[in-house]
């Protein structure tokens, strides 16, 4: 193993064993399923508008990372290949959360990563080719991942009013520590004044 690879080895694992505690230092769309950060709002309605999605969230991306196994398994793609995949669905993690998700966008409809109905999948879905590297150092954190997923998905069916902001006032936007959606908004703002000087622009030179 080249050092690289160990040492990106050993952060990820680090930050995986975090997640199964809770952190200030985490965002809150994971740290909702923790009992110290259940806010109790006073009502009993719990509602999660996205729950069917995941099932179809979780159909797509086995049947799209099985396109990719296939190819492994032909000889067609080799392990670093499928190793620099996981890597480029980490940049597309952090795409997700800082400037835009289609997961919410399509599929969760959620008004935020705070009330994200799969954010803790992030793991288990980054590392999903390394299912077909047969390698200790990839099965570990595939395993890890899945086992952080198996965490999520128990505390979600045992305290479902946790994952509600109907339920939960820690999901509200007066508890919220991160703003994204505040900068997703600004962003999309700054696109969309950016579209309309460029069609002023053009619609100025066809004079």
């Amino acid at each position: 193993m080249p050092t690289i690879l160990i040492v990106t080895w050993a952060i990820f694992v680090v930050e995986m064993i975090f997640r199964f505690f809770p952190s200030k230092l985490e965002s809150p769309g994971c740290q909702k399923q923790f009992a110290r950060n259940y806010i109790k709002s006073g009502s009993t309605e719990i509602v999660i508008h996205d729950n069917y999605a995941t099932m179809l969230v979780a159909l797509i991306w086995v049947v799209f990372n099985a396109f990719f196994g296939a190819l492994h398994m032909l000889g067609i793609l080799d392990d670093g290949i499928m190793i620099l995949l996981c890597s480029a669905y980490s940049i597309c993690d952090i795409i997700c959360i800082l400037f835009f998700c289609p997961f919410q966008t399509v599929f969760m409809k959620n008004k935020c990563c705070s009330t994200c109905r799969i954010y803790n999948w992030d793991y288990a879905m980054m590392f999903t080719p390394l299912f077909f590297v047969k390698q200790s150092y990839t099965w570990s954190l595939l395993v890890l991942s899945i086992a952080l997923l198996v965490r999520w998905e128990l505390t979600f069916y045992l305290h479902p009013e946790r994952f509600s902001e109907k339920t939960n006032d820690y999901l509200q936007c007066k508890n919220c520590t991160e703003k994204l959606c505040a900068h997703k908004k600004q962003l999309k703002s700054l696109r969309k004044h950016i579209e309309e000087y460029s069609d002023e622009k053009i619609k100025r030179l066809k004079k």
